[in-house]
């Protein structure tokens, strides 16, 4: 055999990085790279601009997910389901505009109750009485 059919076992071992892993991201860059290529949106795109996509995206996800994972837990639930979605968002000012043109499936409506509807409550504020001493002397 031949120096050239030998293969370097050095080589062999050095695991591939993927472009997610050297930006430090969860979210696929090669995918998003592929996808802003053929969607046409301009003759060309550079790799940056996919990193920079991929991280908006992982970061408005997880924004999503905790704000979704605090209201399934004050509904005392360990899933979060659509509805506690539709909660985070709406309650949330600024993705209550980015989603403001978004209907969330099975997500329900925010609570809203006018004040006008609660029962009166009698006697938690009482006036004072008119004999009353001052407790200044």
């Amino acid at each position: 055999m031949s120096e050239h059919n030998k293969k370097n076992p050095k080589l062999l071992l050095v695991p591939k990085k993927t472009k997610s892993s050297m930006a430090g991201l969860l979210f696929p860059v090669a995918r998003v790279y592929r996808l802003l290529k053929r969607g046409s949106y301009a003759d060309r795109v550079g790799l940056g601009s996919a990193i920079y996509l991929a991280a908006v995206l992982e970061y408005l996800t997880a924004e999503i997910l905790e704000l979704a994972g605090n209201a399934a837990r004050e509904n005392k639930k360990s899933r979060i389901l659509p509805h506690h979605i539709q909660l985070a968002v709406r309650n949330d000012e600024e993705l209550n505009k980015l989603f403001s043109c978004v209907t969330i499936a099975q997500g329900g409506v925010p609570p809203n109750v006018l004040p006008e509807l609660l029962p009166k409550r009698h006697g938690l504020l009482k006036p004072p009485h008119k004999n009353v001493w001052s407790q200044e002397f």
